[in-house]
């Protein structure tokens, strides 16, 4: 199951406790669905869930039912008809509709005075026209219609519930779209996806530890292989000198120090002046080591 289904079947599980948010998910369904026109209502769904949802939605917002439906258990794209002229007139008038005024739609706001209402509309036109990526992909929630000027008012409702969205266009679609996955978990969370916001989060927790984990393998990867070239070095160092000028030639300190490397090369410097009698500091022995490789070098 793809992350956005789960979405979509959270979302399914209640229903709207009250008269007006049943009205307000239909509006967002029928401002998101393919035709919301005045001879004909039409949506389509692949959500099972969702298809599951619609005729009691209907029922409980309109006290009406659709004039044509998807057979039980059927797959693939579901469709749901309204064509009764009479059903299509007590719609347009509950939404203060007048096709004879202007066939182009707007969202009537007086629908959506309260906020769980607003939350309602945007669930119905999640459910219809929505999609949102598998976190473990990437973020993205878009919501997408064809109507122009719903697009331009659903940009100026979002923010009233706590939400700055993005929009582009796609072909001849309007997409308002989040990219952040805290703006895309809050607004989970606000149309009734707790759970799946939860999941999402979850999966960007893990993601950055994974990432966190990644970064310091490499780091300590790379500080192990740049303290392994040292150590060669200040081998290579140490022979260069014994096989001119003999370790019996050093100090007793800088001999002590030559012969610790040479007997232990694996050793990082913490580890190494730790041998040392007495054990001496990390700083003093790289200064002892300095010293030699610049004797190695004269």
């Amino acid at each position: 199951m793809s992350f956005g289904t789960q979405v979509k079947e959270e979302l399914c599980r209640g229903e709207p406790a009250r008269k007006c948010c049943a009205r307000a998910e239909a509006y967002g369904v029928l401002l998101f669905c393919h035709t919301f026109a005045p001879r004909e209502i039409k949506v389509v769904t692949g959500s099972a869930a969702f298809a599951g949802r619609l005729p009691e939605l209907f029922r409980r917002a309109f006290r009406l039912s659709f004039d044509q439906r998807p057979e039980p258990g059927e797959a693939g794209k579901r469709i749901f008809l309204i064509h009764d002229p009479d059903k299509l007139s007590a719609i347009r008038e509950i939404y203060g509709i007048d096709p004879a005024v202007s066939l182009a739609h707007h969202i009537n706001f007086a629908v959506l005075e309260e906020d769980h209402c607003r939350t309602a509309f945007l669930r119905g036109a999640f459910l219809t026209a929505g999609s949102v990526s598998d976190p473990v992909k990437g973020y993205h929630l878009e919501l997408v219609t064809s109507h122009y000027n719903v697009s331009r008012e659903l940009s100026a409702l979002l923010p009233e519930v706590g939400f700055s969205p993005k929009q582009t266009t796609r072909k001849s679609n309007y997409i308002t779209y989040f990219k952040s996955s805290e703006t895309i978990a809050d607004f989970l969370t606000a149309v009734g996806a707790p759970l799946s916001a939860m999941e999402l989060m979850n999966a960007k927790l893990e993601k950055h530890l994974r990432g966190s984990v990644n970064r310091r393998v490499n780091c300590d990867s790379a500080n192990l292989d740049k303290a392994v070239d040292a150590a060669l070095g200040q081998v290579e160092a140490i022979e260069r000198y014994a096989s001119v000028h003999g370790l019996d030639s050093l100090p007793d300190k800088l001999r002590e120090t030559a012969a610790l490397r040479m007997d232990h090369p694996e050793l990082t410097l913490s580890q190494l002046a730790a041998l040392c009698d007495p054990p001496v500091t990390k700083s003093c022995l790289n200064h002892r080591l300095r010293k030699l490789m610049e004797l190695a070098g004269r």
